[in-house]
């Protein structure tokens, strides 16, 4: 029986205890993200990334083949909605983010945002690539040097998305690796040493390694300081811009030349 704060249980007594609430974990910004299944490399970067007091990282995973090609990237359009669902509404969400570069360039940012806030309306929206482009530009980078894993005929694509938005990319450089497990494997090393041989070209400005799933962000102090230029990456690019999105204006001092900036109105 319930009785002055107690529930009597035998001769063992459970006693009602008061409590607050506060404003949870993002007391300052709740952010979500949408993960290929197939990605090893994400969530590990945004942990340090996103390491902020009072922002919250959620994260729900999307199917997708571990072989990226134009045609296994296109399928995950109709799984958005559903993906997006996992993320709680009541978590009143500050801005999510679709964390897959190739699929926002083969669906279409427009596209990817539609399909997030059919079940998110009104919330910010991002991409690795819409968060490259904000990120290029609040750096005020014209002429990139492009790095990617993927096939040549997903890189092409998303070499003239760049340069039809208003970009210049002297020099693209691409592991020509389609199979998205392998790609997680590629050490940092290897990315670091590619970085520079892309940067050393004097025809471009900064460098932008696309691709969640490669290891960046620890070699991007190195890189930039080695080169002289900025340089940024898929998830390097997306946390800023989620945070961002967010109101969140911290620069910290250890995450590259980016996290120095705001975006651009």
């Amino acid at each position: 029986m319930r009785a002055m704060g107690r529930v009597e249980l035998a001769d063992n007594p459970i006693i009602e205890l008061e409590h607050k609430t506060d404003s949870g974990l993002g007391g300052r910004a709740n952010l979500g993200v949408i993960v290929l299944s197939s990605d090893q490399t994400l969530e590990y970067e945004f942990r340090s990334l996103l390491d902020f007091k009072g922002v919250a990282f959620y994260h729900s995973r999307i199917p997708n083949e571990m072989e990226i090609t134009k045609e296994t990237l296109a399928k995950m359009e109709e799984e958005l909605p559903e993906v997006a669902s996992i993320l709680p509404k009541s978590f009143n969400f500050s801005a999510i983010g679709y964390g897959c570069t190739s699929g926002a360039t083969i669906i279409g940012e427009d596209q990817v945002e539609k399909a997030i806030q059919k079940v998110h309306p009104g919330t910010p929206c991002s991409n690795p690539l819409t968060a490259c482009k904000a990120a290029l530009r609040a750096l005020g980078l014209k002429r990139i040097g492009l790095l990617t894993p993927y096939d040549p005929a997903i890189t092409a694509e998303m070499r003239d998305n760049l340069s039809d938005n208003g970009f210049t990319i002297p020099i693209t450089g691409s592991f020509f690796e389609s199979d998205d497990f392998v790609v997680g494997r590629i050490s940092s090393e290897s990315i670091l040493k590619s970085v520079l041989k892309i940067g050393a070209c004097e025809e471009c400005d900064g460098v932008f390694v696309s691709c969640t799933n490669l290891r960046v962000v620890s070699v991007i102090e190195e890189a930039e300081s080695r080169l002289g230029k900025p340089v940024t990456s898929s998830n390097h690019a997306l946390a800023w811009h989620l945070l961002r999105l967010s109101g969140i204006k911290d620069c910290p001092e250890n995450l590259g030349s980016l996290f120095q900036k705001q975006l651009k109105e």
